[in-house]
């Protein structure tokens, strides 16, 4: 099929789209949204088309259902189950047994994302007590929390963006009308469900054993460890000023190092036990947040990250310590700490940085921050409740922190997200109508504040839901999709249905590995749909492909948002996730082929 300019026109933003995707060379909803524009001004799509996503039932469903999970955790309503959630166990596969049924089901009806971010620092608390490192139960978190999200419509923002596509595509096209009728509650747990036994199953027996085990930083610590790199100035009056190193009692702290010491631009490494220190030195350590803190007690001992703090110094007694991870719409993420402006922007200091198993090295202040960084932040103490629903990063765990829960109000949340769930399992109301009408609640019976809701609300995600509907509404019309179909049915349309089947599961879970999840998913929708009518089958079977290719990716950290949080805090490497991920991933496309044609037949 010849390729009209519109197509190649096309052809050509969406690839540079999928470049800047994939590069990071801007924010995912910047480039999407951009690539969106210049289409419109080609004349490809009309402007109603390029921002149509905006006013999706599905996105808009998205935006009230951030509402409803922040008011669960703002009540408390989820803390009960996880205090609760590991009781007597003492092994990782104890542990991984216990907290299989609830992280799935949990999942299934709220955002993984506050699920994940509510998890995390119990089980690493878990872990300490029992001696057990952290990065043998934080993959199996984030994966359960992403196979939870398969098993309803309302699990995952994919699943609800499609739902939102097929909705508008069967009002677009009347032949589409009954094939792609609106998804009901339970109808992806035909395939959902399954998929959860079998990655639970796996993580159980086959997967615990290609988790990674550091037990080398837990026997150094007794605890569970994060290695920071840190750098303290001595202040003039510090009682170290004066004494060598070894008196100073610097070379007996559990799991902290001195790397070197930094004396007029000079740096002093290897650091021997009888050097003596000076005042304005800098001593580059790493360690763990405890020894971070018992560094941070010595009086005149400050931390230096970043430009302009040992002028301005915070008041101890206001401020607390907190882990958070880099997401990945970051805006910091490719900047040094310096050129960020991280005090600035945030008003919190950038203590240490941790990354994986890597030793950083240099300054503190000219770190070059990744998505998936582990920052300890010295802030107010309000910080944590006031940015832990930032999406530049998300907020592990405070080191010292009690924020206000609304208690009083738990049962009533609880009863509101009941009341959500009974609505869209008899349909009585739309979707989008009973997701705000519960987060409208929400917010009258002061489950949370007004304030916090808008929030609470990730506006980045949203803005990328819209802006990609435009790419696609440019793939269909341009008849892009129908020439790329037509190419994959004419070399592939032999084998039979089930190979292409096979074929468009694994390239949308390619892109949303390497891409989002989201924006592959709006991307393959139209592709979806020329497969289905190049071959003459069921357009539905096709769209269920891309839904699960797209909502359950395992094999790198960047793939999803839950996998980019447990990736500092578990200590990961980038090849844990492929080798534990892999094998889950190879398994489940295997078991999607079979069963989404006896849910959706062809």
């Amino acid at each position: 099929m010849a390729l009209s300019w519109d197509a190649w026109l096309t052809l050509a933003v969406v690839g540079m789209v999928f470049v800047a995707l994939v590069r990071r060379i801007g924010p995912p909803d910047a480039v999407i949204l951009g690539g969106g524009v210049m289409l419109a001004l080609a004349g490809v799509i009309k402007p109603e088309d390029a921002f149509s996503g905006f006013v999706n039932p599905g996105v808009l469903t998205v935006a009230a259902l951030f509402v409803v999970a922040a008011a669960m955790r703002e009540t408390g309503a989820l803390d009960g189950i996880t205090a609760r959630l590991l009781g007597s166990a003492r092994t990782d596969r104890g542990a991984m047994l216990r907290m299989a049924a609830p992280v799935t089901c949990m999942s299934a009806f709220l955002n993984n994302t506050p699920i994940v971010a509510m998890l995390l620092p119990v089980l690493s608390d878990w872990c300490r007590k029992n001696h057990i490192s952290p990065s043998r139960l934080l993959i199996p978190l984030s994966y359960m929390a992403i196979l939870g999200g398969t098993c309803t419509y309302i699990g995952t923002s994919t699943n609800l963006v499609v739902n939102g596509m097929m909705i508008e595509a069967a009002r677009t096209s009347p032949e589409l009308a009954e094939p792609l009728k609106a998804l009901g509650l339970f109808e992806l747990s035909a395939v959902g469900v399954p998929f959860a036994v079998v990655g639970v199953l796996y993580l159980l027996f086959a997967g615990r054993r290609l988790l990674p085990d550091r037990k080398d930083l837990l026997e150094q610590l007794g605890e569970s460890r994060r290695e920071y790199f840190v750098d303290m100035r001595i202040e003039p009056g510090c009682r170290l000023a004066g004494q060598n190193v070894a008196q100073a009692g610097l070379r007996h702290l559990p799991g902290l190092f001195l790397v070197e010491i930094v004396r007029d631009d000079h740096a002093i490494a290897p650091v021997g036990p009888n050097e003596i220190m000076k005042e304005d030195d800098v001593l580059t350590f790493t360690g763990v947040v405890s020894t971070i803190v018992d560094l941070e007690r010595i009086p005149g001992l400050v931390p230096v990250a970043d430009a302009g703090y040992e002028t301005r110094p915070p008041e101890r007694r206001s401020t607390t310590l907190c882990e958070a991870v880099i997401s990945g719409s970051s805006p910091v993420a490719g900047k040094s700490i310096r050129a960020a402006d991280f005090r600035a922007a945030y008003n919190a200091a950038v203590i240490a940085v941790h990354r994986g198993g890597e030793r950083l090295r240099g300054r503190v202040g000219d770190i070059v921050l990744r998505h998936g960084d582990t920052l300890l932040l010295q802030a107010g103490s309000h910080f944590a409740r006031a940015h832990r629903n930032n999406p530049d990063f998300y907020l592990v765990s405070a080191v010292e922190e009690a924020r206000p829960v609304r208690h009083d109000k738990t049962i009533l949340s609880l009863g509101l997200l009941a009341g959500l769930v009974v609505l869209l399992t008899t349909q009585a109301v739309p979707t989008v109508v009973a997701a705000y009408l519960v987060a409208g609640l929400m917010v009258a019976t002061r489950c949370i504040s007004s304030a916090v809701a808008r929030q609470s609300v990730d506006w980045r995600t949203l803005i990328t839901l819209g802006a990609a509907f435009g790419l696609g509404k440019a793939l269909d019309k341009s008849g892009c999709a129908a020439a790329l179909a037509g190419t994959l049915v004419q070399h592939a349309g032999g084998w039979g249905p089930y190979a292409v089947l096979a074929i468009t599961y694994i390239v949308t879970s390619i892109l949303t590995e390497i891409m989002t999840n989201r924006a592959a998913v709006v991307l393959m929708f139209p592709i979806a749909l020329a497969i289905a009518a190049a071959l003459g089958v069921n357009p539905r079977t096709f769209v269920m492909a891309t839904t699960f290719a797209a909502a359950a990716t395992f094999v790198t950290p960047l793939g999803y948002q839950t996998n980019l949080m447990v990736y500092g805090p578990g200590g990961y490497r980038y090849t844990d996730f492929v080798r534990v991920g892999l094998p889950l991933e190879l398994a489940l496309t295997a078991l999607a082929v079979f069963l989404i044609p006896l849910a959706w037949p062809f």
